[in-house]
């Protein structure tokens, strides 16, 4: 995506979600497209789109009903766009809303289209409810016969077994482990402190209800079912109660993961805009940032790797290919499955043997600045709805680089199945 004469400049214009609320509370009974809808009416009020026919719509959930099949476009036909506007559903679990934000800007890059929205959502509260596959065979084989007989006799397989429902989980089909349980194991790979993990949290409830204090977020964020803000952050929370807290993936002792320190399961949905310059300018739209670089990797998390190291590779061969270095950034914004996973990132960028083993470096790439890391609250403190929080980030550092006027910020999303999707973003120059 790189402006060289050949594709066009992507543009980030602006962004718009709903408040990210711990599930089973604010939107227990909300679906995901309602949620999706909300976040969409708010960027096309936002940007006055209503009624007009944009390039494409990507969006995606990682938890949804069969029902909603179609759920880009249904959020689309109920968002005030044209209904000439197109959507398309997609997932790469927790990178999703970041993976559509690089499809429909490289689709703006080639010159197929001139805007377009990505965005995802996610509902824990509303998750699908499925019976064991014996019940499901027995229906369809009612559904399927031809005689009285035929209708009758499937009946007679059931069993009280049937009826136990199988609840949704995140755990890896490959491995039988949680998200969490697996990130322990890295945990302890690397040797990451419970002191690191709570102070690394502590910070990301602190720097987001200063954001909130401050405003920050009022144009980023839109009111939905008496929501106003993310209710998981803590203002009032410490080090110490922190540190209180008990394990809860590793119950032996050894554990270091705790509530406290990692991302709650979250409801809510987020929608980022992206155009080229000319069709931002026509529509007298700002430009905040633009989309330049995006690169995703996997790991063998199997036998070989821990389940979210994948950033750490994506990371480097993108900086390869842009010619940058780790430290040539104003503002990183990693997501914080874990605290235990950031940590984890970010040692093993330091790591000499890691980077010339497994990145295939000369040196390590090194460390970057604390102070530049998700300045205004992490998914710790803010929420993890899987599918929205790459919206929530591209909106956010387009914002940051717009009032900075200048500089890079570098993105990193870790995602189920031992992936990682990254990008950079840079500042769109000031006009004087």
């Amino acid at each position: 995506m790189l402006h060289d004469g050949r594709v066009a400049r992507v543009a980030v214009v602006g962004g718009s979600r709903i408040p990210f609320v711990r599930s089973h509370s604010i939107y227990r009974h909300c679906s995901n497209q309602e949620m999706m809808t909300a976040a969409l009416t708010g960027l096309v009020d936002k940007f006055d789109l209503r009624g007009q026919t944009l390039g494409d719509v990507a969006l995606g959930a990682v938890i949804k009903h069969s029902r909603d099949w179609n759920l880009a476009r249904e959020s689309v036909m109920d968002s005030g766009l044209s209904m000439r506007t197109p959507g398309v559903d997609l997932q790469r679990a927790c990178g999703t809303s970041l993976e559509a934000t690089i499809m429909i800007a490289n689709k703006i890059a080639l010159g197929q289209i001139e805007s377009g929205i990505a965005g995802g959502t996610d509902s824990v509260s509303d998750a699908p409810i499925v019976y064991r596959d014996g019940f499901r065979r027995v229906l369809l084989d009612v559904h399927a016969a031809r005689s009285l007989v035929q209708r009758i006799t499937p009946w007679f397989r059931l069993r009280p077994k049937h009826f136990i429902p199988e609840l949704p989980g995140v755990t890896e089909p490959r491995t039988k482990l949680s998200m969490g349980e697996s990130t322990e194991i890295m945990a302890k790979h690397w040797g990451i402190q419970r002191e690191h993990q709570d102070q690394l949290a502590l910070e990301s409830h602190v720097k987001a209800a200063a954001a909130y204090d401050a405003g920050w977020y009022d144009d980023l964020v839109v009111p939905f079912r008496d929501a106003e803000e993310d209710n998981n952050i803590r203002r009032d929370t410490t080090f110490e109660r922190l540190s209180a807290l008990k394990p809860v993936f590793d119950k032996s002792g050894e554990g270091t993961m705790t509530a406290g320190n990692s991302t709650p399961l979250t409801d809510g949905a987020a929608a980022v805009l992206l155009a080229d310059e000319e069709w931002a300018r026509l529509k007298n739209l700002p430009v905040l940032a633009y989309l330049t670089f995006a690169k995703v990797a996997a790991v063998n998390f199997v036998d070989d790797e821990g389940l979210l190291m994948a950033p750490a590779y994506a990371v480097s061969e993108m900086l390869k290919e842009a010619n940058l270095r780790l430290q040539d950034f104003d503002f990183y914004e990693i997501h914080e499955a874990f605290a235990a996973q950031t940590i984890a990132t970010i040692k093993a960028w330091q790591s000499p043997k890691f980077c010339r083993d497994r990145l295939g470096r000369n040196e390590p790439m090194g460390p970057i600045a604390l102070a530049k890391l998700n300045v205004k609250g992490g998914s710790i403190a803010i929420g993890h709805p899987f599918a929205a929080t790459g919206a929530r980030i591209v909106a956010t550092m387009a914002k940051l680089l717009s009032e900075k006027g200048s500089g890079r910020g570098l993105i990193s999303v870790c995602t189920a199945g031992g992936m990682g999707v990254t990008a950079i973003m840079e500042a769109a120059p000031t006009v004087t």
